[in-house]
């Protein structure tokens, strides 16, 4: 089997030479420049000989075209700090326009992603990271879920006019994604699909109705679309009518099903398995016990291999060659 291939058989649920497997997390060295994003993501995949490709830019790329202000943390390995947002009040919330592709943040990940392209897209599926419009409002509001809270508590017709406009500018940049060949989207529901944000009924109403106006728009366009939750005591059971292709979450966090029960109840592939402090903090032995828990669980099908959340920036090379020596 070539790489798509067995990510294509893995994704029905047939049997494969070898689970397909990746990592993905942050550069933030990097990922603030489009041809440094590129060849990082390009150079691990090569390095590892992964199956496929998350795309993982900076978070908030997704913000800046609406002038959220960003600028360099101090530390290493930390991610951009956020300035200022346009969001001072609830009417703010419905000043919000529509933008284009064309705006510098997204063209720049469009350009990464016809780079990207260029290096894996021949052998290899791609998918490019959207976060879900909640995701999104978060952001805009300085990464503070409590200010989206407050709004959706006190002004539920301004929240919604801002997630109307933001499924409607990542729904137009997705499918842009995907004419510059990206092979399906990574769409993060950023935690908020969990009992702890929101109750089910919230999420019906501020999250779901969006992650299937957003999904429906560009399922007969990807090859291979992925539905990823954060956080525990996720509303697992919604999301079995999904329009994707996989669905990944952190089958350890309490509350959440394991990768066979989860993958019983929503009868699509999973995506997933291993801790990323476990791939952080080693040894390699541990990561072989792990890996061979998985294939154990699962049955080694329907199945694609990857860290339960990003992984974290110290992560050792030689524990991340681990994985692909158990699967060889």
């Amino acid at each position: 089997m070539n790489k798509k291939e067995r990510v294509e058989a893995a994704l029905r649920g047939d049997s494969v030479d070898r689970v397909p497997s990746t990592v993905w997390g942050h550069d933030y060295a990097r990922e603030g420049n489009v041809q440094a994003q590129a060849e990082a993501l390009i150079e691990d995949y090569t390095r590892y000989d992964w199956d496929f490709v998350k795309v993982t830019p900076r978070a908030s790329y997704h913000v800046e075209g609406w002038k959220v202000k960003v600028r360099p943390a101090d530390e290493k390995n930390k991610a951009l700090i956020i300035e200022d947002t346009p969001i001072k009040s609830s009417s703010d919330w419905k000043r919000l326009r529509p933008l284009e592709p064309e705006r510098p943040a997204l063209n720049e990940q469009l350009r990464a992603l016809q780079l990207i392209n260029h290096g894996v897209g021949f052998e290899a599926y791609f998918v490019q990271t959207i976060f879900c419009p909640l995701g999104v409002a978060k952001y805009l509001v300085g990464n503070n879920s409590e200010r989206v809270l407050q709004t959706m508590r006190e002004d539920r017709k301004a929240l919604h006019s801002a997630l109307r406009v933001i499924t409607e500018t990542f729904t137009t940049f997705a499918i842009a994604c995907l004419e510059e060949g990206a092979s399906g989207i990574f769409y993060s529901t950023c935690g908020w699909a969990s009992q702890t944000m929101l109750t089910r009924d919230q999420y019906r109403e501020f999250g779901e109705q969006y992650d299937l106006e957003f999904l429906d728009a560009i399922k007969s366009r990807s090859k291979c679309n992925i539905l990823y939750h954060s956080g525990e005591r996720l509303h697992f059971d919604l999301f079995a009518h999904y329009p994707v292709h996989a669905v990944s979450w952190d089958s350890t966090r309490i509350g959440n099903p394991d990768l066979h029960e989860g993958e019983r109840r929503i009868g699509k592939a999973v995506m997933g398995g291993l801790s990323a402090q476990t791939l952080k903090d080693g040894p390699s032995e541990r990561i072989y016990e792990e890996i061979h828990k998985i294939l154990e669980l699962t049955g080694g099908q329907h199945l694609l291999l990857a860290p339960n959340s990003a992984l974290l920036p110290e992560t050792p090379a030689r524990h991340l060659s681990a994985i692909r020596r158990v699967l060889s």
